[in-house]
């Protein structure tokens, strides 16, 4: 893992957390509307595996998806414009920030129902390994969604058929407003990977070389015909489930040390003390992408709101008389 490869992983974390900081307070302040999950704190996770991947690879998100989507290459101004409902969005303003789409960059679903992702990231990955293709398909989602059937589903196929496919569990502790304790039965998800018989690792998702490490090594493996790996990524959110949320079911303390040890700014000082980046280049890595997220934003407001005729195309085979 060279010096490169760790700026690389702090202007991807920089650009979502650049991006997630201008819509929160556009939420806030009541300048948009939309239904939007917060992925702040948990920006190095996507980094990392996105450093791996190639732009032929898939890669399937949930609903708090903004830093996978960012990660994978979805282009700024189209996907804030579809944030913002907007005809010229990835979706022409019909997903909204729960349905973003963009096979382009290989970003393929984003889902607005827990764990759906799983079993379409399955078949994704099978529909590459019956074309003969190397692409390797990356599912992302949440402590939660280990607890449903389709998580279970996913990774026994997964596992029979060696699917070169990578599970990624985002494991912010809470599901919803449950915690991890209170709602799993297992110590650690990575755990249950033996039960379909491929590899599964519990990594610290918000330190960037073991996160890089953990990504590299289960997407080599996929490619290479061997089969899935489970990861499991610890990290925190820090602004809750959804926008409202208060956080009252948080053990005390537990938000301000997470926050304490944001793992972005954790980040851009441990590339100074090393040496690998100067302060000068991370300034201005910094101004590009707070310009660069102006222009998306601008872009997006700017944009004609999507027209009611577009309602049935791209939905059914043919449009409803």
């Amino acid at each position: 893992m060279g010096p490169e490869t760790f700026i690389d992983i702090y202007t991807l974390a920089t650009r979502i957390k650049v991006c997630d900081e201008k819509f929160r307070s556009l939420v806030l302040a009541g300048q948009v509307s939309a239904q939007y999950y917060s992925p702040r704190g948990q920006e190095i996770v996507s980094a990392s595996v996105a450093s791996v991947l190639r732009r032929a690879d898939y890669v399937v998100t949930t609903y708090r998806g903004l830093h996978d989507q960012i990660a994978k290459g979805v282009p700024l101004r189209e996907l804030w414009a579809e944030f913002f409902g907007k005809a010229t969005g990835v979706c022409k303003g019909k997903g909204g920030p729960m349905h973003i789409t963009h096979p382009a960059s290989g970003l393929m679903v984003t889902t607005g129902i827990v764990g759906s992702g799983l079993p379409i990231g399955a078949g994704l990955a099978l529909a590459a390994q019956l074309r003969g293709t190397d692409q390797v398909t990356v599912v992302n989602f949440g402590d939660g969604a280990s607890n449903i059937g389709a998580f279970h589903e996913a990774c026994n196929l997964a596992g029979l058929w060696k699917l070169p496919i990578v599970f990624c569990c985002h494991n912010n502790l809470y599901a919803e407003h449950t915690s991890y304790a209170d709602g799993t039965s297992v110590e650690r998800i990575a755990d249950r990977a033996a039960s379909y018989n491929f590899p599964g690792v519990r990594v610290d998702g918000n330190d960037p070389a073991q996160m890089y490490r953990a990504a590299k090594a289960a997407v080599e493996r996929a490619r290479a015909g061997d089969g899935p790996t489970l990861i499991e990524a610890m990290t925190f959110r820090f602004y809750g489930h959804q926008m409202s949320d208060q956080n009252e079911y948080m053990v005390p303390g537990e938000l301000d040390a997470a926050r304490a040890a944001d793992p972005v700014p954790r980040l851009r000082a441990w590339l100074l003390v090393t040496g690998i980046g100067t302060e000068a280049q991370l300034t201005g890595i910094e101004a590009e992408i707070a310009a660069e997220v102006e222009q998306a934003y601008r872009f997006a407001s700017e944009s004609p709101v999507a027209d009611l005729a577009e309602a049935p195309t791209d939905v059914y085979e043919e449009a409803l008389a």
